[in-house]
């Protein structure tokens, strides 16, 4: 199963991520900002990243540019998690190197489809 990285600035969204995917047997690791999950990533390799995008000391979309510029991080699927709905907001991640774009509140179903097209 997927090695997966969530960053998320709500402990409650956290949570739901963790809880749900380690049911489906992927393995998660948490940061619950931008600045945590460079720290974590700069040593940890994983198949697919969930991002939100407003987050203290580093959003989501800084976050993603950053990562694209790590090797491991260059072809890894990076999904915004979100409220945002702005299609401006959608085409700057995009165009940021985002592969998809999941809105919240999401239910179950909708992320594990995500993760499963996107490590498949």
């Amino acid at each position: 199963m997927a090695r997966i990285l969530c960053v998320d600035d709500s402990a409650s969204i956290r949570d739901l991520m963790t809880a749900i995917l380690t049911n489906h047997q992927h393995t998660v690791t948490t940061a619950c900002d931008g600045m945590e999950a460079m720290q974590v990533a700069r040593d940890n390799e994983f198949d697919i990243a969930l991002l939100d995008v407003n987050m203290p000391n580093m959003n989501g979309l800084s976050l993603l540019s950053k990562l694209r510029k790590l090797d491991h991080f260059k072809f890894t699927p990076i999904v915004m998690v979100t409220t945002e709905t702005s299609d401006y907001r959608k085409t700057k991640a995009k165009n940021s190197g985002a592969t998809g774009w999941l809105a919240k509140p999401f239910t179950e179903e909708r992320l594990i489809a995500a993760i499963t097209k996107l490590t498949s």
